[in-house]
């Protein structure tokens, strides 16, 4: 038709120019076949997965006349521009991305003109389909109810997914997400939810499942490669509870008590059963089977167990009762049912403490005399002690201890029932002591276990203990050390000792004693311990100042400790320095010292320490001293003979000074002695002075040294011409040695 419509559209022009008598021609598109992508786009379709800016289509024209023709595209106001074309080449771009499932037509107005006739075509471009739309799932949420009781392979829920998409694209199938435990598959093609063949559904077990379904569709191409799109959905499935479960008991098992206090109609306990399906729940109804004895009645709706006599009628301390509960059902009847125990204890009301008894009757004090230290393990039979509750049963069970120094001692029975002998034990026997005091106490407690009142009684539990003689005497110190000055007068008191012992009586009396070496210079009391010398003693510490020797602290029966003193005598400054004698004479070579030396005969420091000074000296001024060595040197001016001869008048170089030895004692005494010094130069010194004198004399040097020349080479030629005797000698002897030392030689 659009050809027919060309053609004609052709002849009209023609026959208006020929009527005109002119031949111009208006520009025509060339015919394209299906397919064509060159012409006026009539028969052209375009995938929707083709990228903007793609090179779609070549409008292609001519003008009879062979004028150049221009293209033009246009497109109805308000819709989209998707293609743009080049006026001059005719090259068409697409400029908009395509979707088949929003617009599957373009209306397009295509146009070629010679510059003077212009021709319009409307032209409508396919879009063709490519799998882009994933399966979109309908009537979301999946939710689905369920019975308990559905049976196995029962169709429960059909969903269904949309593909946009054609062809195999827009086919959709289902599949479920695997699980281990799913109890449910699908159909593949209809969506159809089913229960797994040999499956049940269980609300007790799982109320709820849940199942992931998965809808792909059947692929197709996409922008050149071939792509399977899908979507997934989580289905919900409910599943309703069925009348299929009997009651349970809630919080079993079940204890009631009653007191003896009780009346008639008092609740003991409240029983509470639920029917087992939770979803759907029957009301409950109970009643009692069995064991009540006709004492016991329930409440059918609320299970309440109440007494219908007083406790103190009861026979029995404990009572077990059977309790049923029936599930209602339809016109009331009593359905599926369970059974549980109750066990009602009969309780005796706590209103007896704990009381001790002693052999006449209640008592609150027990008294013991024994000695210290018993044996562990003892039992204490001195006390006769009972312990009573009057309450039954856990009203009267109690416990006992004992409180007071920890570990000393324990009490048996320690958990008591109603009644028992109480025993006491020694389990330390250390801490039984006379010494750490002479009586023990004890508070004997009874404290109730069991019950909310926490009765308790008490009995002050006293032991008077007699003392053993079970301690040694002990000294305050394992060693004393005493000191006392040297010529002290005999009796003076140097140390005092001390040993204890805790023991009581005449075992507790101390009696001290001394020996060992070097004892017999002292006494020591035999009570007291204070030690002194004995009257005759005179101690001196030049002779021997220390002593070392023992004492013994001895009790009634024999038991005794020892300890050592140590005695330092302290040395007085009782001796004055003394020099060997007292007129000294010394040598003194210039520059070098000579030394006195003086003695102190005393023992210790500073008393024995001697400080050296020269009291006067001739001549004044000429000497110095050491203080601590007794040193004496010239003064740093004098160097040499010349000064020593210009500081004296006489020709004999002999100085004299008085020098006193001090020591440091107090009191501090001293001596003093005269030093003779004859001053002198040493040898070296004087050969020096010799050369240093012929310096000033050159004539006398050199003949001097020329003396010393000519006596070397005379010395020389005598030893030459003594060797030269003694080989000639040795020639004549044995002349074949000379022959021979000669040819070996050559050799």
């Amino acid at each position: 038709m659009k050809k027919e419509q060309s053609s004609q559209a052709l002849l009209c022009l023609l026959l208006i120019h020929n009527t005109l008598g002119q031949s111009d021609y208006a520009p025509y598109f060339y015919d394209n076949g299906p397919g064509s992508k060159n012409g006026n786009m009539a028969l052209f379709s375009i995938s929707e997965d083709t990228a903007v800016g793609t090179h779609v289509y070549v409008l292609n024209g001519t003008d009879p006349e062979g004028d150049p023709v221009r293209y033009g595209l246009m497109f109805e106001k308000g819709s989209k521009e998707y293609f743009r074309v080049d006026s001059k080449s005719g090259n068409v771009n697409l400029v908009q991305e395509l979707d088949r499932e929003i617009q599957d037509e373009i209306s397009v107005l295509v146009s070629i003109t010679d510059g003077r006739n212009k021709v319009v075509e409307t032209v409508r471009v396919l879009v063709t389909d490519a799998n882009d739309e994933a399966p979109k799932f309908q009537n979301l949420p999946f939710i689905v109810d369920v019975s308990e009781d559905a049976a196995a392979e029962s169709s429960i829920y059909r969903v269904q997914a949309v593909d946009k998409d054609m062809g195999s694209g827009g086919s959709v199938s289902y599949i479920l997400q695997p699980s281990p435990f799913s109890k449910f598959t699908i159909d593949g093609h209809s969506g159809i939810l089913r229960i797994k063949p040999g499956e049940t559904l269980d609300y007790e077990t799982t109320p709820t499942h849940f199942v992931t379904v998965v809808a792909k569709d059947g692929g197709g191409k996409y922008k050149g490669r071939h792509q399977v799109l899908s979507s997934t959905a989580t289905i919900t499935i409910n599943v309703i509870d069925a009348q299929d479960m009997p009651p349970s008991f809630i919080g079993t098992p079940y204890f009631g008590y009653i007191y003896e206090v009780s009346v008639p109609g008092s609740e003991i306990f409240t029983v509470l059963a639920r029917d087992g399906d939770q979803g759907n729940p029957n009301p409950i109804f109970y009643s009692i089977l069995d064991g009540s004895d006709g004492v016991f009645d329930i409440n059918g709706t609320s299970g309440c167990i109440t007494v219908t006599t007083y406790p103190t009628l009861l026979r029995k301390e404990l009572y077990e009762i059977k309790v049923k509960a029936s599930e209602i059902g339809l016109n009331d009847q009593l359905q599926a049912y369970a059974v549980t125990t109750v066990t009602v204890r009969v309780v005796d009301l706590n209103n007896h403490p704990p009381t001790f008894y002693g052999e006449n009757g209640p008592q609150n004090k027990f008294e013991v005399t024994m000695h210290e230290h018993p044996p562990a393990g003892e039992i204490l039979r001195g006390f006769k002690i009972t312990v009573n509750d009057s309450d039954q049963g856990a009203n009267a069970k109690f416990k006992l201890r004992l409180v007071g120094p920890s570990r000393v001692l324990r009490v048996v029975p320690q958990t008591v029932l109603n009644e028992a002998q109480v025993t006491i034990i020694v389990e330390d026997a250390a801490g039984i002591d006379y010494e750490k005091g002479p009586t023990l106490s004890f508070k004997l407690l009874a404290v109730e276990i069991d019950t909310p009142e926490r009765f308790s009684a008490t009995a002050d539990i006293v032991i008077n203990l007699k003392d053993t003689n079970d301690n040694v005497p002990k000294f305050t110190s394992e060693y004393y050390i005493g000191r006392i000055p040297e010529n002290s007068p005999g009796g003076s008191s140097v140390v005092s000792v001390m040993a204890n012992d805790p023991d009581s009586g005449p075992w507790g009396e101390v009696k001290y004693t001394i020996y060992g070496s070097g004892s017999d210079l002292f006494h020591i009391h035999p009570s007291s311990g204070l030690i002194t010398t004995q009257p005759w003693t005179s101690l001196d510490a030049e002779v021997r100042s220390k002593y070392n020797f023992y004492i013994k602290a001895e009790d009634s029966e024999g038991k005794y400790s020892l300890a050592e003193v140590f005695i330092t005598v302290l040395d007085m400054n009782d001796h004055p320095p003394e020099f060997n004698e007292d007129l000294l004479e010394k040598t003194m070579i210039i520059g070098a010292p000579v030394k006195v030396e003086a003695v102190d005969e005393d023992a210790e420091s500073p008393n024995n320490v001697i400080e050296y000074s020269i009291m006067t000296a001739d001549p004044d001024n000429a000497f110095e001293i050491n203080t601590d060595t007794g040193e004496i040197m010239l003064k740093p001016f004098i160097k040499s003979m010349e000064i020593v001869q210009n500081i004296t008048k006489e020709k004999e170089c002999r100085w004299s000074l008085v020098v006193q030895a001090r020591d440091r004692g107090s009191p501090s005494f001293s001596t003093t002695a005269v030093v003779n010094i004859d001053i002198t130069e040493a040898v070296k010194g004087r050969v020096i002075s010799y050369f240093m004198g012929l310096s000033k004399r050159p004539l006398t040097v050199f003949g001097i040294f020329f003396s010393i020349v000519i006596s070397l080479i005379l010395l020389t030629i005598c030893i030459s011409t003594i060797l030269y005797c003694n080989a000639v000698k040795k020639s004549r002897i044995n002349p074949e040695s000379n022959y021979i030392k000669v040819i070996r030689r050559t050799k």
